[in-house]
């Protein structure tokens, strides 16, 4: 199974800043020691594959740095060309982690899951929104009639990806968030489940597996993005749920179950994780990671 890694690509923050930017290598370095998976350098995304999700005139501030103080607040990083990059290579990484998955079933983007970005403005931690742009990247690249679900388990909506394909019947958002948490203004995704802070396994995976069915009933995909957020689990500072690290393991395997049982390909990335240990988060997404090797030898 190949795996697409950004994080040599690092995003200079200032001391203390909360965003865990050492998750990515401490992840990289135990999917390493893991037999039967190839780390690949992820590409780096093209200003035509960033236009078919974003405004070109947002683009053109986010290359040139010229991304006013309030648009760098919100996006919650200082601009730098290293910014750049790293944003670049994180989107690269889920266009090909897509284009791999047609070919081989499944594959893994080490980093991603940018769905706070909306269309003409970076938020939340999210410069360019991966899965919009790998999504439309497929049709265009691929295939123009492609179909394709974006299932998004980040603990947090995923409003950017609503709101950029909100018009667009041919790419289906599903999106399973805390319904009190960020973004406060919550987007209309085709399929949206907004669950009570406290939220247990029971309820999550009832929830889950309900929405999965609704999916199956209203839309026939040809191929998955996958968003494995580590931040539904008990122990993240910022997920407000209550999901045990066994509920996790059942939240991977009832989605990978679901793309092989159609045999559809499903690419999938990290999404958030904020542990009160990065310990905590760094093991939730090498446990996706697993799961997923072990269903990828089933296609």
């Amino acid at each position: 199974m190949k795996a697409f890694y950004t994080d040599h690509f690092v995003l200079p923050l200032p001391a203390g800043h909360r965003f865990p930017m050492e998750k990515y290598s401490r992840l990289r370095d135990l999917v390493g020691s893991q037999a039967g998976i190839e780390l690949v350098e992820a590409p780096s995304v093209t200003d035509t594959q960033i236009l078919y999700a974003h405004d070109p005139s947002y683009l053109i501030k986010v290359i040139e740095g010229t991304l006013s103080a309030q648009e760098q607040r919100e996006i919650g990083f200082p601009w730098s060309s290293q910014m750049v990059e790293r944003s670049r290579r994180s989107a690269g990484a889920t266009v090909a982690a897509a284009k791999t998955a047609i070919q081989e079933g499944i594959a893994a983007n080490l980093a991603g899951g940018t769905h706070h970005a909306y269309r003409d403005t970076g938020s939340g931690f999210c410069v360019f929104n991966d899965s919009a742009i790998a999504a439309r990247t497929l049709q265009k690249e691929i295939n123009p009639s492609l179909k394709v679900a974006v299932i998004d388990l980040d603990v947090h909506q995923g409003n950017g990806t609503a709101a950029i394909l909100q018009n667009d019947d041919s790419i289906f958002t599903l999106s399973i968030h805390g319904e009190n948490n960020f973004p406060f203004k919550k987007e209309q995704s085709d399929l949206d489940v907004g669950l009570a802070d406290g939220s247990n396994d029971e309820v999550y995976l009832h929830s889950l597996s309900t929405a999965l069915d609704q999916l199956d009933s209203r839309f026939k995909a040809d191929c998955l993005i996958f968003l494995a957020g580590a931040d539904p689990h008990e122990g993240d500072r910022l997920g407000r749920l209550n999901i045990s690290k066994d509920g996790m393991r059942l939240r991977d395997e009832m989605v990978f179950q679901y793309a092989l049982d159609r045999q559809l390909p499903i690419a999938f990335s990290m999404a958030g994780g904020y542990g009160k240990e990065i310990e905590s988060t760094v093991d939730i997404h090498f446990q996706t990671i697993k799961i997923a090797l072990q269903f990828q030898k089933q296609y």
